[in-house]
This record gives structure tokens, sequence and C-alpha cells, in this order.
């Protein structure tokens, strides 16, 4: 994709005209193309019968905080199609379902996660259909879902399952028509067993496209554009064959005893023959030939050469995929893992393009949490062979180059943290097949670490005319700056106001920083956040762009491509006078009843955090900020402030804090919204293991942690509670989101009078304050109050 200059945009408003076709190109480009006899593309001059209410009703988004973005417009499918002029749409029909669609108007609930996942579908007679395929040449149904925050999708006709309205359809239809494709408006995989049953032609993902998604549907049902997309998640027989199913949805304790086995890692060591789709399957409308050459290691890295040829008669991407491969040795290993991915450009028929895609050797180490390999706490690379394969998914790819080790090499010594206090078993392998284990459990105490690490006491100061600006121009240290402030406003500091906030505006999802009149008197401006994932969200009637959904993004395994789009929404933000959004979303899809995996991105951790890192990167380039969130493993959102996630310290590390990781690591981001559930029976909001002994001590991170909206915090094993703000401060997750006057809040927490009985130290509060105040005087919100304040001066 061509780079652009946001500062131009910035300056001309030419955001508007800019972000929507990006958002249409990536839309159908990641669109995955399940099963095609030949029925796709729709041929110039086809006539089409279109069935489903979703056809009409597109469904742009998932809902609740990481959808709802309002726009200005939305394009239906069967619109687009129309606009297309490319193929001839059964009047007929579209006359029937309109006519349907007026006394059965769409449900959108009656409130917050109360909109149904499903909407009622029109089911023509056996009469009219009869007629309606004599006078067409091919059928199209489209199937439609949403869901989103606080409800999760349940193993229920209507939201994994099909409806028994929708089951007649594909019966009905399937029955007349001999060409039927279905396309899929949804936001996560959902049953597929009905493609055999009824001997479905073509099926494509659609997902969810955002503001230009009924164009990209059309784009890519006509040809305009060959579908690129891959599978970011394995589509199993049956639900069941997910080994996290048995233990999804419990309300009090999550046990994930698959441990590292998600996903395809599971399903290609003990069941490949329970896969319909292969995680990172996708075909095309045109067809590559792919040879592998001169892989080899060199400088610590592993790199696979490439050349890819388009065989086919039409214009086409193609994904190629890297995967290892690791000796069992002692600690047991999925019998494949993601190590790299690369995207070639348009590809015309007969033309080629040379890939070469590399990984460090070091991303090839497990983790070792039970010190079976004598190195307890590290990252090991055990010896032998680790074969690299190469190809277009997880089960086709072939062998291209094997890496031998000779002998243990650790490759990071870590500090045990965020292990199980529960006795549980997980999965491993045993002579090659499913085996139980028991899990290793903590053996340290939490509560003596914190004690040790804890940052001296300080005392007020009191002011001494510093300024913030003082600090950003090293006129003054951050200490010299923090000891100024009374614990009062310290306090204040580490609070964020919310929705109906007036320092906020429309688009605000909380504001926090200058948020009284001292703070402001010390240089420190209000920052401000908005929601989401999908773009910017207003609950007060804002439009904004509604970005094409995560499952979207990651499908199109196209970095470049989603860095230029967020580059436009970085723009977007700056424009509306924001500093950041609070997203992405980077919780794995670890079962496909996530009732947010739409806002997600993959079950697998690699594409999670390189979709997440060029997110970053992107916004970044206007000057605004990304926040990666929910940290960590929130799997589900029953229950979502009690459910205790039971998972090893080496499940977290190798999978649901990876892609964290790499989104720091390689994008640089400065912000992190910690989740509401407790991992191992601490609140995620006052993790010490979590926000300061890996993310900070480990990874190298230095920008800031806020919580989620309202979320608890609690001692090891005790209830969470709102208020014990004096733990997150401990934990240094910096500040609570959020309360309705930062000023008046003091009767609901226990900041203050922690400070006074010792629980924390002033010390530990002017860290926080430190680590937000670094983040603020380099967001936008700071120039322009230093701007404002320059001017007031002149």
């Amino acid at each position: 994709m061509k780079k652009h200059d946001p500062k131009i945009n910035e300056r001309s408003g030419k955001i508007a005209s800019e972000l929507p076709p990006l958002c249409r190109q990536i839309a159908a480009e990641g669109a995955v193309l399940l099963k095609n006899d030949g029925i796709l593309p729709f041929k110039k001059g086809e006539r089409l019968a279109v069935f489903g209410r979703t056809a009409v009703d597109y469904i742009s988004s998932g809902t609740g905080s990481g959808g709802l973005v309002r726009t200005t417009h939305k394009t239906s499918i069967t619109d687009a199609l129309r606009r297309s002029r490319k193929v001839k749409l059964n009047g007929l029909l579209l006359r029937e379902t309109e006519k349907w669609l007026k006394s059965h108007p769409f449900d959108s609930g009656h409130g917050w996660a109360t909109e149904p996942w499903f909407q009622e579908e029109f089911v023509p007679d056996e009469g009219l259909i009869e007629k309606l395929a004599s006078e067409s040449d091919s059928a199209l149904i489209v199937i439609g879902r949403t869901a989103g925050a606080d409800k999760d999708n349940s193993a229920e006709a209507g939201s994994y399952y099909l409806t028994s309205d929708e089951v007649e359809l594909l019966r009905r239809v399937s029955s007349r028509f001999t060409r039927v494709a279905v396309a899929l408006n949804v936001g996560n995989i959902i049953d597929m067993s009905w493609v055999e049953k009824f001997n479905i032609g073509s099926v494509i993902y659609l997902w969810q496209g955002g503001v230009e998604g009924g164009l990209a549907a059309a784009d890519v049902l006509t040809g305009r554009v060959s579908p690129s997309g891959k599978l970011p998640d394995t589509i199993a027989k049956r639900l069941e064959d997910y080994p996290s199913t048995e233990n999804f949805g419990n309300p009090s304790g999550n046990v994930y005893e698959e441990d590292i086995f998600v996903g395809y890692r599971y399903f290609e060591t003990f069941a490949p023959d329970s896969v319909l789709y292969p995680f990172g399957f996708g075909l095309s409308y045109t067809k590559f030939d792919v040879k592998f050459e001169n892989a080899h290691a060199a400088n610590g890295k592993i790199f696979v050469n490439a050349t890819v040829t388009n065989v086919g008669d039409t214009v086409g991407r193609e994904v190629i995929q890297i995967y290892v491969s690791a000796p069992n040795g002692k600690l047991g290993k999925p019998t494949r893992i993601l190590a790299a991915y690369g995207k070639t450009k348009a590809l015309a028929p007969k033309k080629s393009q040379k890939l070469t895609l590399s990984f460090p050797i070091s991303e090839m180490a497990s983790y070792d949490d039970g010190g079976k390999t004598g190195h307890k706490s590290a990252y090991v690379l055990e010896p032998g062979d680790y074969v690299i394969y190469g190809g277009g998914d997880v089960r086709s790819a072939g062998p291209t180059f094997t890496y031998t080790k000779d002998k243990l090499t650790v490759v990071k010594k870590c500090t045990e943290a965020c292990s199980p206090v529960r006795e549980f078993k997980r999965m491993t392998v045993k002579n090659g097949k499913l085996h139980y284990e028991t899990a290793p459990m903590r053996s340290y105490d939490p509560i003596k670490r914190i004690e040790l690490a804890r940052p001296e006491a300080h005392e007020c100061v009191g002011n001494r005319g510093y300024k913030l600006a003082d600090v950003k121009n090293s006129r003054c240290s951050m200490q010299d700056f923090t000891s100024q402030l009374t614990d009062f406003e310290l306090a204040c500091l580490v609070r964020g106001e919310g929705f109906d906030s007036p320092k906020a505006d429309m688009f605000t999802t909380a504001v926090f920083g200058g948020v009284t009149s001292s703070l402001r008197d010390y240089g420190i401006p209000i920052t401000t956040n908005s929601d989401g994932p999908s773009g910017i969200r207003s609950d007060r009637g804002a439009n904004a762009t509604l970005l094409p959904n995560g499952t979207l993004l990651a499908s199109s395994f196209d970095d470049d491509a989603v860095e230029e789009l967020f580059t436009y929404e970085g723009v977007e933000l700056r424009l509306h006078g924001l500093d950041a959004l609070l997203g992405p979303g980077m919780n794995l899809h670890r079962n496909p009843l996530c009732g947010r995996n739409f806002e997600y991105f993959s079950e697998d951790p690699l594409i999670t955090g390189k979709i997440a890192a060029a997110e970053v990167r992107g916004i970044a380039h206007s000057g605004a900020y990304a926040t990666l969130k929910h940290f960590a493993a929130n799997g589900q959102e029953k229950n979502r402030f009690g459910c205790d996630a039971v998972v090893s310290e080496r499940a977290l590390r190798e999978l649901y804090l990876h892609g964290f990781e790499i989104a720091i690591r390689e994008g640089g981001a400065k912000s992190v919204m910690t989740s509401y559930n407790p991992i191992n029976g601490t609140q995620s909001a006052s993790n010490y293991d979590l926000t300061t002994v890996i993310l900070r001590d480990e990874w190298g991170y230095d920008g800031f942690v806020m919580t989620d909206w309202n979320a608890h915090m609690n001692p090891l094993g005790a209830a969470g509670d709102p208020n014990d703000r004096a733990r997150m401060i401990r934990a240094q997750n910096d500040i609570y989101m959020i309360v309705p006057d930062t000023e008046k809040a003091n009767y609901d927490d226990n900041i203050l009078s922690s400070i006074e009985n010792g629980t924390i130290t002033r010390g530990e509060l002017e860290r926080s304050a430190a680590n937000l105040l670094r983040y603020i005087m380099n967001t936008p919100s700071y120039d322009k109050f230093i701007k404002e304040q320059t001017a007031n001066e002149a």
C-alpha cells in the first residue's frame, strides 16, 4: 500500500475521503474463501437471487465498547451488488424481502448488551423459491451474527449454531438451486457442519467490514477483488472438539487445562481429524505456485526465501506462512507453531514476487515453569531438530529447512510470576500422545516480593515553582516535580474521570491528568481517551469511521495494510482532539463462544501481536496513542469481574501474554489496560507480578497502566473491591478508571488512608504519578496546552 503523510491530511481535512477506501480495501482482502466450486465470483450479467435479511440489514461490527461507532452511512450488500452493475438481482425476491422486513423490523434491543445476537430470518415458501430458481442463475444466502461486551456467545441456535429458520432457508434454496453461495456476515467463527449437509457450493467469511463492509462484500462477490484472507482460527467439526469448551463459561473459575494447546496447537498435535478448515487456510480466485529456496540460519535468525508465482488467470495476493516443529524434549511441544508470515503484493497472472521471511532462533524456545529441564522459570531451546515448514496454511505447509541444536540452551532467565495457587491438571505430550500432568504451583511469597521492591517513602516538599514543562525540558527531574504535589493532588492524578465528566467532550470515554485546577497550575493538561478497537465511539450521537473488526484485520495477514489503516485512524483521533484510542483488543480466541472475539484477532499470539503492533505504529504516526487491552487472560464475558483464570505460567507466557509483549517490543506501545478478571487468584488490576515483574522488569515497558472501567482489586484469593485502590498503586497499575469527579472521590477509595497507615508509601504513589506524567507530556494535549499557555502569556 502507498504510504501517505498524515500531517497533510490533518491540515487539509481529507480524512473523511481517505479512511473509508482503506477500510473497504482491507475488508475485501480480509475475506476468507473456504469453499468454491466455481460459483464465485459471480459473473457479469449473472442473474442472482439474494436471500437472508442480513443482505439488507448488514452488520458492520459487533456491539459494546468494541463496536457501536456511529457512522454517517452504511451500504447493504444488496445495494452494493446493485451499484456494482455486474449482476442482475432478482427483483421479485428483493420486493418480497422488503415487504417482510417492514413487518419484522430489526431488533436493536433496549440498552447495553440487550440486542439479540441474531435476527429473525425471512424464509420464502417453497413455491416462491421454485419460481426464483427458474428465473435466476445462482443464489446467494447471507447469514449474520453480532456479539459484544458483557454477554458471550452460546452453544445455542441463533448464536454459534444456525436457527431453525436459517437451516430451513438453506434446505429450501439448496434443493432448488444448483449454484448456491453462502456469505457469513459475522464477528467470529460459527458452526459449519451445514456446509457438507446441504452441499453448499461456495462459502465465504466476510466478517464485519465496518463502514464500507457492504461495498467490500460486493467487491469480493463480483470479483473486483480476489479474497486473500486466511483463517486466524481453526474451524473444528464440533464445538465440543475445542478443548477449552468444557471449562468455558464457568462463572467462578475458568480452568485452562488445555494449557499451551489452544487452537491449531491442539488440533494439529492431538486431533487433526476433528478439523473442518485448518488455521491459516483460505482460497483465492486464482492459483499460486510457491517455491521455497535457500532456507538457512544466520546471525541468530532463521531465514526462509520463497518465490510466489500467480499461475492462474486473475490478479490476486497470497500469504506465505512459516511454522516450526520443535523437538518434544522434556517439556512437550505442539506439532507446529506459527513463526512468521508474509503477504505478496497484488500479482497479475504469470507475475512473481520473492519474499524473505525471518524470525529469531530464540523465538523457538519454550518456557519451563516446573524445572523439568533443570532451568525453572526460563525460556529454553531443548536439543534436537527444529523443522521449519512453509506453505499456505498450518496443515499443508511442507518442510523447508532443519535447524539442529546439539545441547540445551537457556535463552532467557525469568522470575517466576503469575503462577497458579490452585492445583489443576493440564495437557501435555508424553510418548507422542495426549497426557495430563499437575501444573506447577506457586513457589514464592508475592507479598514479600512487593515489600522488598517498595520505593522509599518521600515527603511533600511543597510548591517550588516547577512546571511539567521543566521536566520535559530537563530543567528539573521528575522526582523534583512530583515531590511538590500533596498527597491529595497525587491521589487525584491517579484517578480518571468518566463519560459524564464536564471535562470530557462527545467522543471522550475518559480524561485524566490535569483534572483539578491545582494540577493544571503545575502545567499538567487534561488528556483524552476514546473507545475503541473498531474506531472512535461516542455515546452522544457524534459520527466517526467504523473500522473492520479485529478478526477481519487478522485474517488479512497484512501488517502493512493495518498500519496504514491505523495511520489514518490516528489522524481521525487528532482531528477530534483525542490523545488515545482504547484498543486494540488483544485477548486470544481461546474458544469460539467468547462474546468479544470480534474485536480480538486470533487464536494465535504471533499474529495477534504483529497486527496489534501495526495498529500501535500506525496511530503513533499522527502523534496519538493506542492502548493494549485487556491485560490479560480476558477469555470470556460471563462474570468478568470474578471469573478466575486458572492458568499455568507457561501458557500465560507462551500464549496469553506473548501478543502483548510483541506489541510493546515491536509497536512501542505506551498505554496498557488491565482486565477485570483475576489471574490465579489475584485481580489483574492489582497484580504486581503482571504489571511490574513481567511488564516492566522483564519486558522493559516504560509506559503507564490503566484499569478497565470500574475495575476491582483484591488481596490474593479475596473478593474484588473497586475501592481498594491502594493495591492498584502497589501493583504499579497507575490509574483507576473511572470516577465521576476526581476531587470528590476520596470517600470511596483508600489511597490517602493507606498512606497514613503505611499500607502504601508516598513513594509508590509518586512512582505511578511519574509513569502517567511521562506519558502525558508526550501527548497532543500537552503540546496544545503549552501553546495555549505561551499564547496567553504573550
